[in-house]
């Protein structure tokens, strides 16, 4: 059901035009449970997952694949989310970023560059030259391959 879904939605999304920036993160089911995350490149807004979840909840009436009774959450993915496509990256640029490799190592810094192949994080970084410390600016350039897990810190 979960490929169904998201395969309706991907069709329903190039259909109307007011979500043609719009694509599934990430779609889960139980047995009377269904959750729904929806990024768009401009943003997601209440109304959008508010009509995204009118057309689901007309499908799931319909068909009952969850039974008569059933829950359904649809809505934007969130900061504690991990990023899952270049998509999220771009519209991220700026913000600062947690990224753990799939080597194990972690990389904080400010999202610099969205590239096809990969993002280039930018961080003050101590370093010791000679007997004093120093801070350095320094880029970290990785490729999509290497990224385990990405996430958009939020600072107060």
């Amino acid at each position: 059901m979960v490929d169904q879904v998201t395969t309706m939605l991907d069709e329903y999304f190039t259909t109307e035009e007011d979500f043609a920036d719009c694509f599934v993160v990430d779609v889960t089911q139980s047995a009377t449970r269904l959750e729904v995350f929806i990024d768009s490149d401009s943003g997601m807004t209440f109304r959008k997952c508010q009509r995204i979840s009118r057309f689901l909840e007309a499908w799931l009436d319909e068909e009952q694949p969850l039974g008569d009774k059933y829950t359904l959450n649809v809505s934007s993915p969130g900061v504690d989310r991990p990023l899952k496509f270049q998509r999220q990256y771009a519209k991220n640029q700026g913000r600062t970023l947690e990224v753990t490799t799939t080597e194990g190592e972690k990389f904080k810094g400010e999202l610099k560059t969205v590239a096809d192949d990969g993002i280039v994080l930018t961080a003050k970084v101590r370093r010791k030259e000679g007997k004093r410390k120093v801070t350095v600016v320094e880029d970290t350039e990785i490729s999509y391959d290497a990224i385990k897990k990405a996430i958009v810190k939020i600072s107060f």
